[in-house]
């Protein structure tokens, strides 16, 4: 396990991005988080430091009573890039100033939402370093 690996400890990721966010997110989106399908959380999934990489995924969790698989979460990748309250950009400054010296942040990118099932939709979140 690398020094990355054991710094993304559960509790870290909820602050970086912490459960309001997605009720922001559906506020900003439906005028009530109430009407939102799914939480949004982050996960470390692992460190690929010899190619300089570090990979998250964006969990979208169905909501008690809603309906995950019939939202159209595919197109949510390019979404979620550019949404302010989603705010990648700002997620990776902080994760950059919390790696300090131990790695610096290059560039990002979301990949396609991956359908675990229909309760669990998974966006891969991948950090390249320099």
């Amino acid at each position: 396990m690398s020094q990355i690996s054991k710094f993304f400890t559960p509790e870290l990721l909820e602050k970086l991005f912490p459960p309001q966010r997605t009720d922001d997110f559906f506020e900003a989106l439906f005028g009530d988080a109430a009407d939102g399908a799914y939480d949004i959380e982050l996960k470390f999934i692992n460190d690929d430091l010899e190619n300089k990489k570090i990979y998250f995924e964006l969990h979208l969790l169905e909501r008690p009573k809603k309906c995950l698989a019939c939202n159209l979460t595919y197109g949510l990748p390019e979404v979620f890039s550019r949404h302010p309250i989603i705010n990648i950009d700002g997620l990776i400054k902080d994760i950059n100033e919390l790696l300090g010296d131990t790695a610096e942040t290059k560039s990002w990118s979301l990949r396609n939402t991956r359908q675990e099932s229909n309760e669990l939709h998974k966006i891969p979140l991948v950090i390249e370093l320099e």
